[in-house]
């Protein structure tokens, strides 16, 4: 929960922006799209959630059509993208505006959530609207029906269990994998988010730099290492990310200074629950218990959560008439 770190625990580690990578015409970028109106409105409206409007530029490459990194971030990068009518300030770039040896790219006005202050406010928003949290350990999915603070068994299970679904009892799906990602923290500011649409040190690593709000540090990364449960951070990766970061966005550090002149915070390493057919959100019985799933978000999970939150909503209100009917 909030204030925890665990490998398996994706959201600490994350940046985290607004940057959609659901293909037009999909439920993830249904879920982006129903997502961005509520984390505007908290930019907006909740200092204290930790979110903070900031300038975004994407920068493209042609070479990195079809790498790995590429297909990640190509809906990302197009320059007719759906969300094109769905965050503020939209354009594209040319060639003149845009570092050399870069093709094109396109701006517009996202946000940057810090973390460490958006997750504790949630927990305190639960809270403060009634509900009980508890830990607990659950081999099995059913499990968790027993674990309700009034001793009776729950209604209802909603499965956010994220890249343990891929052992947890009862789902078990084999779809799920880790897509390591490893980051920088330093304490820099350039004044906008940016991202490239591949490297030259291999097909699954990437540069993006992001800067949190309120002190929380500005993100270098990464890379997208599908199946590597590896939890440490490696130190050559960690010096091609800085390296990358610096020679794209130079506002890092000072006129004429290289990586030495970063002030590193910490490194991270996290793991992106990954999943071969996109996020799950739908409901099934498992053995006698009604159970939503929601999980297999990959690198979008807080750009997609309000969107998938209304949809388990929608799955949890038929689940519960589907039962009392029986």
């Amino acid at each position: 929960m909030p204030g925890d770190y665990d490998i398996e625990y994706a959201s600490p580690w994350a940046g985290a922006n607004y940057q959609p990578f659901g293909k037009h015409g999909t439920h993830a970028a249904e879920y982006e799209r129903d997502s961005w109106p509520e984390l505007s409105r908290l930019a907006h409206d909740a200092p204290e959630a930790g979110i903070h409007f900031q300038p975004t530029k994407l920068f493209r490459r042609s070479k990195d059509v079809g790498s790995a990194t590429g297909d990640w971030f190509a809906e990302l990068m197009r320059e007719d993208a759906w969300f094109k009518d769905v965050v503020p300030n939209f354009k594209v770039m040319t060639k003149a505006d845009v570092p050399a040896g870069m093709d094109g790219g396109t701006s517009f006005t996202s946000v940057c959530i810090n973390t460490s202050l958006y997750l504790p406010w949630l927990a305190s928003r639960c809270l403060k609207h009634g509900v009980k949290l508890r830990r607990g350990i659950a081999t099995h999915i059913v499990h968790a029906a027993s674990m309700h603070h009034s001793g009776k068994r729950a209604d209802l299970v909603i499965n956010c269990t994220g890249l343990s679904s891929h052992a947890l009892g009862g789902v078990e799906d084999k779809a799920l994998y880790p897509g390591r990602g490893q980051i920088v923290v330093v304490r820099s500011d350039p004044g906008y988010m940016c991202s490239a649409s591949g490297t030259d040190d291999g097909p699954d690593e990437a540069t993006y730099i992001m800067s949190r709000a309120a002190g929380g540090g500005c993100i270098l990364g990464g890379c997208m290492q599908k199946g590597n449960w590896e939890s440490q951070p490696d130190p050559n990766l960690a010096t091609r990310i800085m390296k990358r970061a610096v020679d794209l966005c130079p506002e890092l550090v000072p006129a004429g200074k290289g990586i030495e002149a970063l002030s590193v915070v910490r490194h991270g390493v996290g793991l992106r629950p990954m999943r071969e057919g996109s996020i799950r959100v739908e409901k099934e019985v498992i053995e006698g218990v009604p159970v939503v799933h929601n999980y297999g978000h990959g690198g979008y999970g807080y750009q997609t959560s309000y969107g998938c939150a209304a949809a388990v909503e929608k799955l949890v209100k038929e689940a519960l008439q589907e039962r009392a009917r029986l």
